[in-house]
């Protein structure tokens, strides 16, 4: 019996891959475009911040709570927001994710209070730690290993680096041309737009059997919220003083070691657990999370203190070497264009080797992973190096006070009263030297992730592959599934 098609049916082969080609093209579009979205949410509304003060009438202390409402619930649901894609289906859970984050955008938009733009933030917050674990699962279980997994990751990394450059240029055009509440509302179509296309372009799962770990899912939330809270509000202002020792930074941290050590003993004795620790048997996904701990921690530190220094010293508008004599070109252009391509060449890898053979019942919970090891480095390494970089610049200002006023008084001339205010020249060199302080400390964790790499990192290029016999296997049940497809649809 022949088994050729007729020439009147759906064509042949190559017609059925030309059909799959274009569903994983669709497939990519729809996941960078959530993934951009997310991340191009975390700095868009920086840019507004001016605004938003202005409009609603927050304090300067009050004001972070904008960042921070939608860092701390995205950092403390990550967890969870992976896990309900692994129990309750990937697609359904990323489409529920967009319309959730989608509607808050909306709401936020409209804010008259602020109570209600804070409500609203944190609300895209839960929606953005529900998308992201679930768009980056899904470029697992979508794509096949090897080459076509690799080009998406690829993809995939471009709008995770690329959006938070994204969101400044975007905040600061719709803040200027339209108004501050647009940074909110451009989120309102493009979420619309994904999750209509997600329910064609995604392949359905129907979850992996089991329950929610409802007392790890409770303690693990709370126990990042908190962790993310105590080191958010623990660096020392730049009035020099220190503020780990606040009552709120002591309970915060506190809690956050007590909840997050009795995660760690509910896991390890839960049936149904929220983060089971078989996830970290495998070395190279283990030192690839704690990579982009380090690089979290390295990264978001030193891009917060060259936005305050090329604003305050040198008057621009919304690295190690610099000081407040350098020039764009060489003291910022050069070192950004390196750090930059040293980004690009490494976060593609790190998210391989955190996903490679990991099973298809963990993909949610281990896309999360490498989302809470950037959010909880970033709070680390704002504390850390904001505390090193503050104590130099207040050192560095008493000394050359006193070094000034002791020259003065040998020479004999006064010193005229300049109304309690510190000399722009001497506060300038503070910062200078306060900050590329902070760069060598960022610097140093770098070389420490560096040093994991290269102890810890075990992963060749043939695992990276993928089994020839694999993929074809996979490339049929893929052309099978279009088979079950309405000619409409296909």
């Amino acid at each position: 019996m022949s088994t050729a098609q007729p020439a009147t049916g759906r064509g042949g082969p190559g017609a059925a891959a030309g059909v799959r080609q274009r569903s994983l093209g669709l497939a990519l579009v729809v996941i960078a475009t959530a993934q951009l979205m997310v991340v191009l949410d975390a700095t868009i509304v920086n840019v507004a911040l001016p605004h938003i003060q202005h409009a609603l009438g927050f304090s300067g202390s009050g004001l972070e709570w904008v960042v921070n409402a939608y860092a701390l619930t995205f950092g403390g649901f990550l967890l969870l927001g992976g896990r309900m894609g692994d129990i309750l289906g990937r697609r359904r859970v990323f489409i529920a994710g967009i319309i959730l984050f989608s509607v808050a955008s909306l709401l936020g938009g409209f804010a008259t209070s602020q109570a209600w733009l804070l409500g609203a933030r944190a609300l895209q917050g839960v929606g953005g730690a529900i998308v992201a674990p679930a768009a980056l699962s899904l470029v697992t279980t979508t794509f096949p290993e090897g080459p076509p997994r690799n080009r998406a990751f690829g993809v995939y990394a471009a709008m995770s680096i690329g959006g938070a450059a994204v969101g400044l240029l975007a905040g600061g055009l719709l803040t200027t041309y339209a108004s501050w509440r647009w940074v909110l509302f451009v989120n309102v179509p493009i979420g619309i737009i994904v999750a209509l296309l997600a329910p064609r372009a995604l392949p359905s799962s129907k979850g992996n059997p089991g329950r929610f770990d409802l007392p790890g899912a409770i303690t693990s939330s709370l126990g990042l919220a908190a962790l993310v809270y105590g080191l958010s509000n623990a660096a020392t202002s730049p009035n020099g003083v220190s503020h780990w020792g606040d009552t709120k930074v002591v309970v915060s941290l506190a809690a956050a070691v007590v909840l997050l050590v009795s995660f760690v003993f509910i896991e390890s004795r839960s049936k149904h657990a929220l983060m089971p620790l078989r996830i970290f048997r495998n070395r190279d996904r283990s030192a690839a999370n704690l990579i982009m701990l380090c690089v979290g921690t390295a990264m978001f530190g030193m891009f917060f203190f060259l936005t305050l220094f090329v604003q305050t010293v040198w008057g621009y508008s919304a690295l190690s070497r610099i000081t407040e004599h350098s020039t764009y070109a060489g003291g910022l252009l050069g070192p950004m264009l390196v750090t930059a391509a040293g980004l690009g060449m490494l976060f593609m890898p790190i998210t391989l080797v955190a996903l490679s053979k990991v099973e298809e019942r963990d993909a949610g919970l281990a896309a999360s992973l490498p989302n809470v090891g950037q959010q909880v480095g970033g709070a680390v390494g704002l504390a850390l190096l904001g505390t090193v970089a503050w104590t130099v610049v207040s050192n560095s200002v008493h000394s050359q006070v006193t070094a000034l006023a002791a020259a003065a008084a040998k020479s004999g001339h006064a010193i005229h009263a300049t109304g309690g205010q510190i000399p722009h020249a001497i506060y300038n060199h503070a910062l200078a030297l306060g900050f590329s302080r902070g760069f060598l400390v960022s610097a140093g964790i770098a070389v420490i992730a560096l040093v994991l790499s290269i102890a810890a990192i075990r992963v060749k290029k043939e695992d990276l592959a993928g089994d020839p016999m694999a993929l074809a296997a996979s490339s049929t049940a893929n052309l099978d599934d279009l088979d079950d497809l309405e000619p409409s649809q296909a």
